[in-house]
């Protein structure tokens, strides 16, 4: 899962990203609104933790901008304006939540997980396509109903391609997702597709019904045997 922080005090982008990224999520930040606004037009995130007050202008801009590009993003308000007009506010413009400063990183968790789950999943724990299902809130997979160990990147991938079952997916969108938006970077997908191969090589020694086929040229598509 990717998300999004786009909160302009230092200590406390740095403290959210820490947390999250140990919670295994592929975390990116934004200090501003103008920067925001560039990585929302050219990158996907599963949820933005979005605060109002930014130095150069009002987090509900960004909002009504995500809304209007139809982004599928989930987005929490972070802000110190605990205002009732602000929560309405931007509830109406599309938020799925609103959490007000100072809070506990337990609750913010708390509070992704379900707007993850409520949005991709209509609020089921497990997510299954074939005889795999994956748990988002443990970053397990279970094949057959049996229990089979991932790693962190296996998983990321694996439930990149769940919830996009049946869709074509490019290296460059698979890249942006599970390792971030540097990955513009890079020369070549090599570490792609050894991750492939090990999540293939697992599927098929547990007798998924499902598979990975690669799309020449394009990517991958994750379908029914």
């Amino acid at each position: 899962m990717k998300i999004l922080i786009v909160e302009d005090q230092p200590s406390l982008r740095l403290l959210m990203k820490t947390f999250l990224t140990d919670e295994r999520y592929v975390v990116e930040v934004a200090e501003s609104l103008a920067i925001a606004l560039d990585k929302v037009e050219i990158y996907d995130y599963d949820c933005i933790l979005l605060d109002l007050m930014l130095p150069d202008g009002n987090g509900l801009d960004l909002l009504g901008k995500i809304k209007a590009l139809k982004k599928k993003s989930s987005i929490i308000i972070i802000s110190a304006k605990d205002a009732l007009e602000d929560k309405i506010t931007g509830l109406n413009l599309g938020a799925d939540d609103y959490l007000a400063k100072p809070f506990h990183l337990a609750e913010l968790h708390a509070r992704i997980k379900s707007v993850l789950r409520r949005n991709n999943n209509d609020g089921e724990k497990l997510i299954s396509y074939g005889n795999i299902k994956i748990n988002p809130e443990k970053f397990q997979v279970f094949i057959n109903d049996k229990l089979v160990d991932f790693s962190k990147k296996e998983y990321n991938i694996l439930s990149f391609f769940i919830y996009r079952a049946n869709h074509l997916i490019s290296k460059n969108v698979l890249a942006e997702a599970v390792w971030g938006d540097d990955i513009d970077q890079t020369d070549n997908f090599d570490f792609i597709y050894a991750q492939i191969k090990n999540i293939r090589k697992k599927m098929k020694d547990n007798n998924a019904d499902i598979e990975i086929k690669a799309i020449y040229g394009f990517g991958y598509k994750l379908t029914e045997i």
